[in-house]
């Protein structure tokens, strides 16, 4: 099962791209193991509208278009739900054996997702109760996906 983070907004060079690559990498080395991954990015520019609305909604056209067909939408969002880490390694093994081929978590510009986007995701999904910049989302969300591999894989690094 690949994986897709989308995001609006670039990761530039700096301590965070270096910690999401060092992710990035684990994820593609460790997941094969449980056929999760490779991981791959997909970046889109900020829209340049006046009104919020109008950027989140020309975001979240962006978004869907990048996104393979058929892929399994996880939107992350400040209003979504929270889960352990145990329930989100869960619900992607359970994605995996029901046979899907691609997941891909998008993440929003400084508005948020717009209507469209959230509509189509399967599940809107909040790394907690505070507002992050993408670039930490991005690095938070990465570290998480790492971390199911490894509970799927029985592997020590998450500890219970």
């Amino acid at each position: 099962m690949r994986i897709h983070i989308a995001c609006v907004g670039r990761l530039k060079t700096g301590p965070e791209r270096t910690l999401f690559d060092r992710y990035e990498d684990r994820i593609g080395k460790a997941g094969r193991s449980v056929s999760i991954g490779p991981l791959s990015v997909i970046e889109l520019a900020e829209s340049r509208a006046q009104r919020g609305d109008d950027r989140k909604a020309e975001e979240a056209r962006a978004l869907l278009a990048a996104l393979p067909a058929g892929a399994v939408i996880i939107a992350l969002d400040e209003t979504g739900k929270t889960r352990t880490s145990a329930a989100f390694s869960q619900e992607m093994q359970e994605l995996r054996d029901a046979g899907t081929a691609d997941v891909a978590f998008a993440i929003g510009g400084p508005d948020g997702h717009g209507p469209a986007l959230l509509d189509a995701a399967r599940l809107t999904l909040a790394l907690g109760p505070m507002t992050w910049p993408h670039q930490i989302a991005r690095v938070l969300l990465a570290e998480q996906i790492y971390r199911a591999i490894t509970i799927a894989s029985g592997h020590p690094y998450h500890r219970v």
